[in-house]
């Protein structure tokens, strides 16, 4: 047998493995119920203490644990929901690992693997973080949770005043949490990525921004470059068109989609003490009208995910609006499955 005829019947012994691969069924999130039998909803609140040394300020360490018990589930339970909790804590090993970056990707693991669980059980997310890196674990659960060989079919809508899309070449201030979004799209940091299990990295395709409006320069460019769509203020203020559309083009790739909100989307009335308080944002009754809108329309919205509340919040009101934008999106899914 000569080379040629090597090569091709090499080829045509592999092709109904490539077949068989391509006909392996993704998880149908259109299908997927998150309802017991009488009528009632699971939800998993997931949290998430885990940040990088870089990410402090004065945002709370423990602000997982006052989003996830500052009321909500006694919201949530008279909402006919059963709710259940998990922390995402690394192990004795990894609390000796070197690096707090190395960590906080460890950390990232372990709430994949709760969000996994998630998937596995049937129970809608909502994820409560210490910091906007921790987004990278709710992507990394959703994207290995998928039964399909296609893990990239996951997406990603951010909501944030700050795209965090810097990288270490251009981030001015050095902080991690200037980045998780360029981490999650493959231009920094790949073992951070790697150890919260996002793997392969998401396209640009299927990242959507929403909210801009404190941008640095060389990371502007970096999204002009990547082609990274964005939703903006006046989009979700007035539920415009936009809104519709970047929604089916992430719903077009995608398999799953995650709504991350970084608190300082709001606008700095409703959370005057963040880190990083940014006028002209939206108040957390139009975000939540988006997210009603949002989770009721498309069957691919598979978790929500809010991160930095601030450490000092008088009179709850940054906490307020937080168990107001979760109501939201559990209301929509509430109204797509028609309960």
């Amino acid at each position: 047998m000569n080379l040629g005829s090597l090569k091709y019947a090499i080829l045509i012994s592999l092709m109904p493995a490539i077949s068989f691969a391509q006909l392996v069924k993704k998880d149908d999130t259109a299908d997927r119920n998150y309802f017991n039998d009488d009528g009632t909803m699971r939800i998993a609140i997931a949290k998430q203490l885990q940040r990088p040394s870089s990410g402090g300020g004065r945002n709370a360490l423990d602000g997982p644990d006052v989003m996830a018990n500052g009321g909500i589930q006694d919201i949530l339970k008279n909402m006919n929901a059963t709710v259940r909790v998990s922390n995402a804590e690394l192990s004795e090993r990894e609390k000796t690992e070197y690096g707090n970056w190395r960590k906080m990707g460890y950390a990232n693991g372990r709430l994949a693997d709760n969000i996994m669980q998630n998937e596995a059980d049937g129970y809608f997310t909502v994820a409560y973080l210490a910091s906007c890196p921790s987004s990278l674990g709710v992507l990394g659960g959703l994207q290995q949770s998928l039964s399909s060989t296609d893990t990239s079919a996951v997406s990603i809508l951010w909501l944030d005043a700050h795209a965090d899309y810097n990288t270490p070449e251009t981030t001015r201030s050095g902080s991690m949490g200037g980045m998780p979004l360029a981490i999650a799209n493959g231009l920094a940091l790949q073992q951070v990525r790697r150890d919260s299990k996002v793997e392969p990295a998401l396209p640009s395709s299927h990242i959507v921004t929403a909210g801009l409006r404190d941008v640095d320069p060389m990371e502007q460019h970096l999204l002009d470059v990547n082609r990274i769509e964005n939703i903006t203020v006046e989009d979700i203020r007035g539920l415009t068109q936009n809104v519709y559309d970047q929604m089916d083009a992430l719903s077009a790739v995608s398999d799953k989609i995650y709504v991350h909100i970084d608190l300082d989307i709001l606008d700095a009335k409703e959370v005057p003490f963040h880190n990083y308080p940014t006028e002209n944002g939206p108040t957390s009754h139009e975000l939540a009208a988006m997210f009603k809108e949002i989770f009721a329309k498309y069957p691919k919205a598979a978790a929500i995910g809010f991160a930095s509340i601030p450490a000092n919040d008088p009179g709850d009101v940054t906490l307020q609006a937080v168990n107001r934008m979760t109501v939201a999106a559990v209301e929509g899914i509430k109204i797509r499955e028609g309960k």
